[in-house]
């Protein structure tokens, strides 16, 4: 019973999490969190998908305790405010509502500016160059 708990749980912040990619305000990394704990919990081989899916950098970036790279973060604050700007102009007929979204949408970019982790560097002290390490490649400065 506890297992099916999980699993549905799990599904449901899977689902949560991957239209967090696209809705601003809704957050993907904690949903896929606890999407791997509950897998983890009841379903070896759902922990296995999600950790191979797409969204298993999320889970692998939060392990290896690394921080955003400067390129997701510039994306994800103009996802966001695209959004924010079809709501305010077009959505919202209310000028109160369409204040609160704006400055909720300045205070998300001021958190992932200022309290989201940036991509940890490494410098290579024989060589002194500094490495950047990305899912995909590395790239040396």
């Amino acid at each position: 019973m506890r297992k099916s708990l999980y699993i549905i749980i799990g599904i449901v912040a899977v689902i949560l999490g991957i239209i967090g990619i696209v809705v601003p305000g809704l957050p993907t990394t904690p949903f896929i969190l606890l999407a791997s704990y509950l897998f983890y919990q009841s379903s070896e081989r759902l922990h296995s998908k999600l950790n191979a899916s797409f969204l298993g950098k999320y889970i692998k970036r939060y392990s290896d305790k690394q921080g955003v790279p400067l390129k997701t973060k510039i994306t994800t604050i103009i996802l966001m405010w695209s959004m924010i700007s079809i709501s305010i102009f077009i959505l919202i007929p209310n000028v109160k509502t369409k204040v609160i979204v704006a400055v909720l949408g300045l205070i998300g970019t001021l958190s992932v500016v200022f309290f989201v982790p940036n991509e940890k560097k490494k410098i290579d002290s024989e060589t002194e160059k500094i490495t950047v390490k990305d899912s995909k490649f590395t790239n040396e400065i």
